[in-house]
């Protein structure tokens, strides 16, 4: 590190905290076990504890000073995947058909490991001026659009618990270990399922003069939809249409009755959201009113457009240029088409999510796995990610009461 923490988070327990974590995956709001040892550890450290958010959700809440001071959030996300594992690691999932396939194991303990050293650093007064920081361990951020985030909004998160600012982080899975990854405006893409349903008319496979045959649409459309982000949308602006699911019939001999599309649709730009919808839905009723067909439509918006702030990135990046050099840290990264519902908290509060690079995948008495993604069975959190995430945590919080004006 190019600037070294006084109090550096403790390894050792991150990363049994994160073996154990791995080992006992819970899925979106069933997150109990994991939400008891957040809250156990937070209360052991002197944090404020609240339980029960969004069912699953744990809110740590630590206070300083005479009087309220500057506000700031951090964020981790806890569920897993139903994804059987296939690491055949000494801490794999011990649950059938879950696992912790996207780091969300080390996202907790990373944020766990962050608050120990800033509880010491408190103890040691070491934090300044007066101000509050909250931690929010949030639930099923995988599970689409109706994912923790927007729960813990609607049930009054912020309301309860103001922040001026809030951060996030996710492990960056084929880069560097323990580089950093930042971008200031729209980041991480919105997310929307929709399924087109073809309606026509059954009949026998060796008379379609007879009926109306729902495949011919539904195949059309697949081919059409691709039009949409070939001429409808500014080459410079990223958008993703993929066919998921396509799905009719259950006899070779028999033109069906519906034809069934399920799409996976994402951009980086609301404005362009919008125009997706708009020419999804008039494509496809277009292609079946041309086959003498009808199509339902049902357009599921999902996570929006994750945008950081500019202020907030730029403090974000200052401090790991600060803790770790320019060489570690990459100030603009290019964005990715996943998607994150932390986007909904950083529609109500500005803030920054950033990207940690994870290596090729995680090591095991120095054999390395195999490269792979998340949401892959062969997927394991690199421990090595552990320390200098934690410490960006400790860093940016140290610097954000430091830097950031105290009220009159």
């Amino acid at each position: 590190m190019t600037a070294p923490l006084k109090i550096q988070p403790d390894f050792d327990s991150m990363k049994a905290w994160r073996h154990q974590i791995h080992q006992y995956p819970e899925l979106g709001f069933e997150e109990i076990a994991t939400g008891r040892l957040v809250a156990e550890r937070l209360a052991e450290w002197g944090y404020e504890v609240h339980t029960g958010i969004a069912d699953t959700g744990v809110v740590g809440v630590l206070r300083w000073g005479d009087g309220p001071g500057p506000r700031l959030a951090l964020r981790a996300d806890m569920d897993a995947l139903p994804i059987h594992e296939e690491t055949g690691l000494p801490w794999a999932s011990r649950v059938a058909g879950k696992m912790h396939a996207c780091g969300h194991d080390g996202h907790t303990a990373i944020l766990l490991g962050a608050a120990e050293a800033l509880a010491r650093l408190h103890r040691a007064n070491g934090l300044p001026g007066n101000g509050t920081l909250t931690l929010i361990f949030q639930p099923a951020e995988e599970l689409g659009g109706g994912g923790g985030a927007r729960r813990m909004i609607e049930e009054g998160l912020f309301e309860r618990f103001p922040c001026d600012a809030l951060f996030a982080l996710h492990n960056y899975p084929g880069k560097p270990t323990g580089h950093f990854y930042f971008r200031e405006g729209a980041f991480l893409a919105s997310s929307d399922k929709v399924t087109l349903t073809f309606v026509g008319k059954g009949g026998h496979g060796a008379m379609p003069q007879l009926a109306l045959d729902p495949t011919l649409p539904a195949a059309a459309t697949v081919l059409a939809l691709q039009s949409i982000v070939g001429r409808n949308v500014d080459p410079n602006l990223a958008s993703v249409i993929s066919v998921g699911r396509l799905q009719a019939g259950n006899s070779y001999n028999i033109i069906p009755g519906s034809a069934e599309l399920e799409l996976s649709v994402r951009t980086l730009d609301p404005e362009v959201r919008d125009t997706l919808e708009r020419r999804i839905r008039a494509v496809a009723q277009s292609q079946a009113e041309a086959f003498d067909c009808r199509c339902e439509v049902v357009y599921e918006r999902g996570y929006p457009v994750l945008i950081n702030a500019p202020a907030e990135t730029r403090l974000a990046v200052d401090t790991a240029r600060a803790l770790f050099g320019e060489e570690r840290v990459e100030s603009p990264a290019a964005p990715l088409t996943a998607s994150e519902d932390c986007a909904f908290f950083l529609e109500r509060v500005p803030g920054c999510y950033l990207m940690v690079g994870n290596g090729d995948n995680g090591y095991e008495q120095g054999v390395h796995l195999g490269p792979c993604s998340v949401h892959n069975p062969h997927y394991d959190f690199n421990d090595e990610c552990l320390t200098p995430a934690a410490a960006f945590w400790v860093g940016l919080v140290s610097r954000y009461f430091s830097e950031v004006p105290q009220p009159a």
